[in-house]
């Protein structure tokens, strides 16, 4: 696989794993143009040592950035509850029970 895709890749992933942080899409892009801007700091670099070496950091910091429970959508089999940015509904409490 080229080095090209493999840095797509990471790049998906680094803004799907910044989403399943985020609370509201509106504050996901803020985050999105920061990481939008650290890949592209590092679109430059030719040789391949450095860029293995790049894919590799990349690699450990979104393992150790990730997310114990991630958002799935909730059609996908074991999806999240709820939708994203939607408030949980308030539901009434049970009624009394009298022994």
């Amino acid at each position: 696989m080229s080095s090209r895709i493999h840095v797509l890749r990471l790049y998906r992933r680094s803004l799907k794993l910044s989403l399943d942080w985020s609370v509201h899409r509106y504050l996901w892009r803020g985050q999105a143009l920061y990481i939008r801007g650290l890949f592209e700091a590092k679109k430059n670099v030719t040789e391949p040592r450095q860029q293995r070496e790049l894919i590799k950091e990349t690699e450990s910091l979104l393992e150790k950035w990730k997310h114990p429970d991630p958002y799935r959508p909730p059609t996908a089999p074991g999806g999240s509850k709820y939708e994203r940015n939607l408030p949980c509904p308030y539901l009434d409490p049970p009624p009394k029970m009298i022994l």
